[in-house]
């Protein structure tokens, strides 16, 4: 059986580690994930065409700038708050509240530090590794065609998990 390259269309499996600023792991996953190349769902566009024409068990380590990969820190999606006007179940680090705008947008905010002593809880929209230039090292696992609905969809429909930014944390 021939090995297909990745290209568009495929339906692609990975391993992956992602490494913060420092050098330290901040996410390992060592269970194939899933994504479909050129999809524009689901995968950072730098590690999509770092991939493109791989094949099975190749691997890439990539560097991504913060504008690349998660983005710049942005001051105004952190807030601190007074610790009486937050619930006491979003009194401690890594506490998810998700908030709504009058748009209708929800975003969600992790506790990012309590200050007993100041009497407040910060909270913070920010993707975890936001202003960090991070290095993946992505194994490709296997390639396969994908299905007209995946097509459609965008997504595996092979019930494994998509690799998605949003999810890498």
């Amino acid at each position: 059986m021939t090995q297909l390259n990745i290209s568009k269309g495929k339906v692609v499996y990975v391993t992956y580690s992602i490494k913060d600023s420092k050098q330290d792991f901040f996410e390992v996953s060592d269970v194939p994930v899933s994504y479909i190349q050129g999809s524009d769902v689901g995968l950072l566009l730098a590690l999509e065409k770092a991939l493109e024409g791989k094949t099975q068990g190749d691997a890439v380590t990539l560097s991504l700038t913060p504008e690349e990969a998660f983005g710049l820190h942005l001051e105004e999606l952190t807030f601190t708050d007074a610790l009486e006007n937050v619930p006491p179940d979003y009194r401690h680090l890594g506490a998810e509240a998700q908030f709504q705008n009058e748009q209708g947008e929800v975003k969600s905010f992790v506790v990012s530090k309590v200050d007993v002593e100041a009497g407040t809880v910060t909270l913070d929209g920010n993707h975890p590794l936001a202003g960090q230039t991070v290095t993946f090292h992505v194994k490709v696992m296997d390639v396969r065609e994908a299905t007209e609905e995946e097509r459609r969809t965008g997504r595996p429909a092979d019930g494994l998990p998509s690799l998605q930014p949003q999810q890498i944390h």
